[in-house]
């Protein structure tokens, strides 16, 4: 393939796309299907054909559409026309929407039935603020393309960044590019990605890898698995731009073995890649040449941490290992290996595609760009967004996430799972960034922000990742393997109301010690959860002792 097939791709979705007046986009994420989405789109095709509307309407699979929550979930999009996203249909709905089409044309408004019907309760304008309060950067094409389409892909720009980068940049143009972009990992360390890609750029050797990781293991957290599912070809993308700039000639998809549609579809795009001459030699005709495979998780949560990962995909143990030296140096098989996230690769290619100054200019000083959370917990409208780093979590939660149900009142919020910390009421104004969130004691994290009310026991939500974080030590270093199971027995303890003043005492020290000494960050950040709690939530702690003293 050469830059301008890309051209002629591109013109023959558009003239395919024109046939129909109207596309309906019935949401094929994991969590719609787990509500029914496939009984949805079965209906909507049928219903399509009951009315005689196949030369009109296009039934598509799309991503994730965001409101998880309110699935299964149908857009539907007119030229010219703001979309409108239909909540909580089942086949029924499903054929009432097509039969709204069959009714009022192109015109959906002049349907009566439609303001006064039963569909009415039912559709959610762009304007909602769970859509119109977020930047969707990484996200722009979720719910717009069809994920196993190359096509459809392309037909949105799709591997046009990689066609500038390959033709018009050199390598160390695209590091430099990536440095002055601000780009941090959003993997949960925040690393400053030029940074890492310069140091594997620089290191010698004639084999280097890159790998994505996707092995995201924290409780309540989907947005690698949403990516991976709906933007494989973003992020593949992502992987051959930095191949290029680091000079790597192999990479790996590393996805938790729980993601089985992500696999499926991940391997779509690879293939399909291939036969596009988008992977393999000579890419757009250049010198460039670069493979990749999968590699799927054994479900060990250890493996998120690098070291880690690239022992699993040499076939061994998931177990980290000291650093230095760092994968940059010495990685996969004793290669320079550039590791970053799925999100931060998605991010690559609208990087490149916009440039750095246009990507640098949304987010806060030292925190650049957007975020993307898996909002869920205590509120009204959960589900995946995207919004600027140093967005408030007051916003977050009240405006995009619509506040909390039941009239209750807000209590915290659980960021970077059971590596992360809790955020109090009285800190509901602070700015989502690295260095924000670190300075309460908590954590960026992968992106997973669980919304807690006055109804919650923090002692008891800290037990909960304890018991997670506990089950989960690889067991290579004695603090975590033996403290976070101390720490659970401990809060097993207070939660039980059988502790003393002298027990939370001792996990204060005891999380401390397990945060200083353990070999990996994934052990050093495990007791974050207890620790925060502790810090904001001291005297519900201290409640329970008081009532075991009683």
């Amino acid at each position: 393939m050469q830059p301008a097939d890309l051209q002629t791709i591109t013109a023959n979705e558009e003239k395919s796309r024109a046939k129909h007046r109207c596309r309906l986009w019935a949401c094929g994420s994991t969590a719609c299907l787990s509500s029914g989405a496939g009984e949805v789109r079965t209906a909507l095709t049928a219903a399509v054909k009951e009315h005689k509307l196949a030369g009109e309407v296009q039934i598509a699979t799309s991503g994730c559409q965001g409101l998880c929550g309110n699935g299964p979930l149908v857009r539907r999009e007119v030229e010219g026309e703001a979309s409108i996203t239909y909540q909580d249909v089942d086949p029924t709905l499903a054929r009432q929407i097509v039969a709204a089409e069959a009714r009022s044309g192109p015109d959906l408004a002049a349907a009566s039935e439609l303001a006064a019907g039963s569909l009415a309760a039912h559709i959610l304008p762009e304007t909602h603020p769970f859509f119109a309060l977020q930047h969707k950067v990484a996200l722009a094409l979720n719910g717009r393309i069809d994920p196993e389409r190359i096509e459809d892909y392309i037909a949105h720009g799709g591997y046009a960044a990689l066609a500038k980068v390959l033709t018009t940049m050199t390598p160390e143009q695209a590091c430099d590019e990536v440095k002055r972009s601000g780009l941090r990992g959003r993997g949960g360390a925040g690393f400053p990605t030029g940074i890492k890609w310069r140091a594997v750029h620089d290191q010698a050797g004639e084999r280097k890898y890159v790998i994505a990781n996707g092995d995201e293991g924290d409780p309540g957290a989907y947005m690698d698995r949403t990516v991976m599912e709906d933007l494989a070809h973003q992020v593949i993308e992502g992987m051959l731009i930095a191949a290029y700039a680091v000079g790597a000639q192999q990479g790996y998809l590393y996805v938790r073995g729980e993601y089985p549609l992500a696999v499926k579809r991940l391997e779509k795009a690879i293939r399909a890649a291939n036969r596009q001459g988008l992977l393999g030699k000579n890419i757009f005709g250049t010198d460039f040449s670069f493979t990749l495979d999968i590699r799927i998780g054994a479900g060990a949560f250890v493996c998120g941490e690098e070291t880690a990962l690239m022992a699993s995909v040499e076939g061994n143990r998931g177990v980290p290992r000291m650093r230095p030296p760092y994968p940059a140096q010495s990685g996969l098989w004793g290669c320079p290996t550039l590791i970053n996230n799925v999100e931060t690769f998605a991010n690559i290619v609208p990087l490149f595609d916009k440039g750095a100054e246009q990507f640098a200019s949304v987010g806060t000083e030292k925190s650049k760009g957007t975020k993307i959370f898996a909002l869920a917990g205590k509120l009204k409208n959960t589900g995946l967004i995207e919004v600027p780093m140093g967005i408030t979590l007051r916003e977050i939660v009240f405006a995009i996430g619509g506040g909390i149900p039941n009239d209750k009142a807000f209590k915290a919020a659980q960021t970077g799972g059971p590596s992360g910390g809790c955020i109090p009421a009285e800190h509901l104004d602070t700015p989502m960034d690295y260095e924000s969130l670190r300075a309460l004691g908590a954590i960026m994290g992968s992106g997973g922000l669980i919304v807690l009310d006055e109804t919650s026991s923090m002692p008891d939500v800290a037990r909960f990742f304890m018991e997670f974080c506990a089950d989960e030590s690889c067991g290579k270093c004695v603090p975590c393997r033996v403290g976070t199971v101390q720490m659970h027995g401990l809060l097993d303890k207070i939660v039980g109301k059988q502790a003393t003043n002298a027990d939370v005492e001792k996990l204060q020290r005891l999380g401390e010690l397990v945060k200083r000494t353990s070999l990996c960050g994934l052990g050093q950040s495990a007791p974050n959860p207890v620790l925060s709690t502790l810090r904001y939530f001291r005297h519900e702690y201290d409640a329970l002792v008081s009532e075991r003293q009683a």
